[in-house]
């Protein structure tokens, strides 16, 4: 079991009501993470549509989480 802190942006924040979160969590990947906080809030995004970062630099889904680090969920921004 690993614990990690997740980071929610813009609309993600949004649906969660929070910006940030601990998570203790067993996934194998980043999507497996992703897939288990949506479950747990509620999220309807796909991974395809969203961007993923570990400690501070874009990772791929299939990375794997470790311990301590910081993860961020990204959805697509729009501004103007």
């Amino acid at each position: 079991m690993k614990t990690v802190r997740v980071l929610y942006f813009a609309s993600l924040r949004d649906a969660v009501g929070l910006a940030e979160e601990d998570v203790s969590t067993e996934a194998l990947d980043l999507a497996g993470l992703y897939a288990q906080v949506a479950q747990r809030h509620g999220l309807q995004w796909p991974t395809a549509h969203l961007r993923v970062a570990s400690d501070g630099a874009f990772a791929r889904w299939s990375d794997a989480p470790q311990e301590g680090s910081e993860i961020a969920f990204i959805p697509p921004v729009s501004g103007g």
